[in-house]
């Protein structure tokens, strides 16, 4: 059965841009043996991802990054079945946020700023979603 997680957490440290290169390349080396696709976002402090593939494999992922010290505030956005991935390609996209337009953050948002802890499950997943159309991932 497949499932669909979303999450938000903030970090206890903000990484460097070598520690977010590391986190996705391991991600892309580990997916795939475990069936897991997805997108990582990180902006101001912040982390959000999604996460598809097996139920069991999305659910340990997502206990071991509750157990993770790089994270604290973690929240669940969203969880679903689902009989399709949206991100059946990617064994971890990224959200390159200077593609990103910041209306349409706003479309979602009460402001320009990209904040899940403000925002709806619902609506993070609709922007996801927008970010996707828009060319505005990284993927490698």
């Amino acid at each position: 059965m497949l499932v669909r997680l979303m999450y938000a957490s903030r970090a206890t440290a903000t990484p460097a841009d070598a520690d977010l290169a590391a986190i996705l390349r391991i991600s892309r080396e580990h997916n795939p043996a475990e069936g897991i696709t997805g997108l990582l976002c990180f902006t101001d402090g912040v982390f959000v991802q999604v996460l598809e593939g097996g139920r069991n494999a999305v659910n340990a992922r997502y206990k071991h990054i509750v157990q993770d010290r790089r994270h604290h505030d973690v929240i669940l956005l969203g969880y679903e079945e689902i009989t399709e991935r949206a991100f059946p390609g990617w064994t971890m996209g990224q959200v390159n946020l200077h593609r990103l337009n910041p209306a349409l953050v706003l479309k979602y948002s009460e402001s320009g700023k990209l904040d899940p802890y403000a925002m709806s499950g619902d609506a993070m997943a609709a922007l996801f979603k927008e970010m996707c159309a828009s060319g505005a991932i990284a993927v490698s």
